[in-house]
């Protein structure tokens, strides 16, 4: 298990666990970051991490990126 900021561009994985506090976890749900999800990193630029999931395309910073388990 690695966090989702290190993951290599275009490769398609699987959410395995999301971190932080209930308040991080519930903003990054909305979002679809759950568990079993599939999540694909689009790009990164200036720390930022473009990801589709759930047929999204959603910009996260790396904080939150390293929250998300794959």
């Amino acid at each position: 298990m690695m966090p989702l900021a290190f993951a290599n561009k275009g490769e398609k994985m699987i959410i395995k666990r999301v971190g932080g506090s209930p308040e991080v976890k519930k903003h990054l749900e909305n979002l679809g970051f759950v568990a079993g999800s599939d999540v694909s990193v689009v790009n990164t630029f200036g720390g930022n991490v473009i990801v589709n999931v759930k047929d999204s395309r959603v910009a996260i910073s790396k904080e939150m990126a390293q929250k998300i388990m794959i």
